[in-house]
């Protein structure tokens, strides 16, 4: 009954997919193009929800997520290109070729970190002669996430530090490079150095089992708690931020970290 209840959602759906393309203006002109910006800034809104811990606002937006994947299909098939079918079937297929260990023989000794190994060797058996380990990287990806993804890839087919604790002397050299370009008045050699530091960042995340976009995105989140608590004691007071001293700031500043 349950799996009857699923399937009959997903065919309602598609029945109302196929309704708006034939006669909604807005969805019938729709294309692959057209849509992608929606789609990305629908990733973005279920990423923030997920950050939030906001459960019913993570089930709406893996509606809309939903939605994207249905609209595509449908695209898809008034070409003859694919259709919904051949995006389910393709998925499950993928899914059992990459997880031996569970529709196989293959033995991860129940090691996440190994079956991450095993899908992207996986992976590159799949590709022809001419992809390499890091073409799969989408180019459009934020930087943040892009870093954390090349060294997630490199790294499972072994180009990594053999002891965790190593990437701290990388971390450290290139904050000394940093505190170096500091003083010359390069800002090209400057930058570069920057952007070292900050992958190199990302990879200590990584290897500590640390989502850097998420950290970094809960950072975000704690400084604008924090700010907005300053500035409205501050509008409490009948002051104004930039008539205040940087001590008189700060000293708000650490009461609003009671509150985190």
């Amino acid at each position: 009954m349950k799996n009857d209840k699923r399937l009959a959602s997903f065919a309602k759906l598609l029945d109302i997919m196929n309704e708006l393309r034939e006669k909604c203006p807005w969805d019938k002109k729709q294309t692959f193009e057209s849509l992608r910006s929606n789609t990305i800034e629908e990733t973005y809104e279920l990423a923030d929800a997920i950050i939030k811990k906001d459960l019913n606002e993570i089930r709406k937006e893996l509606g809309d997520l939903l939605l994207h994947i249905v609209f595509y299909a449908k695209i898809g098939s008034e070409t003859g290109d694919f259709d919904i079918t051949d995006v389910i079937n393709g998925i499950c297929d993928k899914l059992i070729y990459r997880h031996p260990h569970v529709f196989g023989n293959v033995d991860v000794n129940n090691d996440s970190n190994q079956v991450v190994k095993n899908w992207e060797q996986l992976k590159l058996k799949e590709k022809d002669g001419n992809k390499t380990v890091l073409s799969g990287v989408p180019t459009s990806l934020p930087a943040l996430i892009k870093a954390n993804r090349i060294q997630e890839k490199v790294s499972a087919v072994g180009f990594d530090w053999e002891d965790r604790k190593q990437v701290w002397e990388k971390v450290v050299e290139e904050y000394n490079e940093v505190l170096t370009e500091t003083e010359s008045k390069n800002s090209e050699h400057l930058e570069q150095e920057f952007g070292d530091l900050i992958f190199a960042i990302v990879n200590a995340a990584r290897l500590y089992n640390i989502d850097p976009e998420t950290a970094l995105e809960r950072t975000n989140k704690k400084f604008i708690r924090r700010f907005e608590y300053l500035e409205q004691k501050t509008i409490k007071q009948g002051r104004a931020l930039k008539t205040m001293t940087l001590a008189e700031m700060n000293e708000i500043w650490e009461e609003a970290k009671k509150f985190d």
